[in-house]
């Protein structure tokens, strides 16, 4: 067998439905589209989520919450995450996104006192919460506020 000569198993393909091509093919006239209406024009039908003029689901259900528009997004940094770094690194948020710790640093780097840390560091972040702060100087590092 050679490339040329192979085909599709019989039946595994439909032929095209061709519309309005004669009462005999079975969709001919309206083709398939019944009598009159807004579906039956070209170009007619409704947009996605159009409900005959009645109230949307959409629009019934209630708006939740307060969405704030200046909020900060902060990347975390637990402390055992820092443990992969040797002893005396600067770890700033540039390190963090080249070693993949963090994906995106978004509107900034916040440490969290989440694990325990074992190594002395110098860590540069946007924010430090208290607990982690405190951890970070009991093991002999350095906290550096951007």
């Amino acid at each position: 067998m050679k490339l040329h000569e192979l085909q599709p198993v019989e039946g595994s393909r439909k032929e095209r439905n061709r519309v309005g091509r004669g009462i005999g093919s079975g969709n001919g006239k309206t083709s398939g589209r019944g009598q009159k209406g807004q579906k039956a024009r070209s170009g007619g039908g409704v947009r996605p989520g159009f409900e005959g003029g009645q109230n949307p689901l959409f629009r019934r259900i209630p708006k939740r919450g307060f969405n704030n528009v200046n909020r900060k997004e902060f990347a975390v940094v637990n402390l055992d995450d820092l443990n992969k770094f040797e002893d005396g690194t600067v770890v700033s948020p540039a390190l963090l996104l080249e070693t993949k710790v963090i994906k995106k640093e978004l509107s900034g780097v916040k440490v969290l006192a989440n694990g325990k840390l074992e190594k002395k560091l110098t860590v540069q972040a946007h924010k430090f919460s208290s607990s982690a702060k405190e951890a970070i100087e009991a093991a002999g590092g350095v906290c550096e506020v951007l």
